[in-house]
């Protein structure tokens, strides 16, 4: 199972996460966020990851 956090705080809304991942991310209120937290494939969530400038979104594999 892949476990997904974010670090609401930390996240300053660039989109970058919505923008590669938009099936699992999406913009609400100026910030992104996760669809699902736990995940059977990790997907393009890691891209999504790394491509955060902030590195407010872990991935546990």
């Amino acid at each position: 199972m892949i476990k997904i956090t974010q670090d609401k705080e930390a996240c300053i809304g660039c989109g970058a996460c919505a923008a590669i991942c938009p099936d699992n991310w999406e913009m609400i209120e100026g910030k992104s966020q996760p669809i699902k937290t736990e995940l059977n494939e990790v997907g393009c969530n890691k891209e999504a990851a790394s491509s955060c400038p902030v590195n407010c979104i872990t991935i546990q594999e």
